[in-house]
Parts: C-alpha cells; structure tokens; sequence
C-alpha cells in the first residue's frame, strides 16, 4: 500500500479510534527485514523499533501493532527516496497533517524516527 492510498484511506475515516486502528492495519504492510540488514534501534521510543537497511532500502519492525503502523507510515512516506531526498522532506509535516489522535509518549517516538530518518 503506498503512502498516498495510505493518507486517502485515513482522510475517509473521522473518528480518533477507527483512525488508529486503520493505522494498526497498516503495519500488516510492512515487509520482513531480509537476512543480512543493517538494523538500528530508534533511542526514544517506548517499544522497540528497529530501521533496517539493505542495499539501500529501508524496512523497519516494531514490537507493538500502533507502533508498526506508525513506521509503514513513515516508510510509505519516504519509499522510492534517496537519502539526500529524505533529508529535506518536511517528514514531521507531513505526518501532523494525518492528524492521528496519539499521545505523548508516542508522538515522541515518532519524532525519534523521523530524527533517524532524516540523519541516515
């Protein structure tokens, strides 16, 4: 599912819990890491998050269902991206205007992953 089906698939959806539960279902989406990548664990999330590379694609896992759509959302974002072009993406705009209902704690892991993100 690419970001733009993503984002469209939210926008139909008005209430705060079907929101987050769509986004849960989004982490269906992820792919597996491959053998072989090169993972990082995100310093400032509450649950594990890992951001893996290989050959230059990024993939990531998440040990909670909220988290997991959280980073298919963000990689969504940035997919088919150099990381020159990532860099200069507003990537913490573009998540706001989602406007998933999440609390601190999460929306300061978000900000973690998009730190990592922006500095590969």
């Amino acid at each position: 599912m690419t970001y733009t089906e993503m984002k469209q698939t939210l926008n139909m959806v008005s209430d705060p819990a079907a929101r987050l539960e769509l986004v849960m279902d989004f982490g269906k989406y992820l792919e597996p890491v491959p053998d072989g990548a090169k993972c990082s664990e995100i310093v400032g999330c509450t649950s594990l998050v890992e951001i893996c590379n290989f050959n230059g694609r990024l993939y990531g896992r998440a040990d909670s269902a909220i988290v997991r759509g959280i980073v298919a959302l963000l990689l969504a974002m940035i997919d088919e991206k150099t990381f020159a072009q990532i860099k200069k993406m507003d990537l913490w705009g573009e998540f706001q205007s989602l406007n998933l209902q999440l609390g601190t704690g999460r929306v300061g892991g978000v900000n973690s992953m998009i730190r990592f993100l922006q500095n590969l």
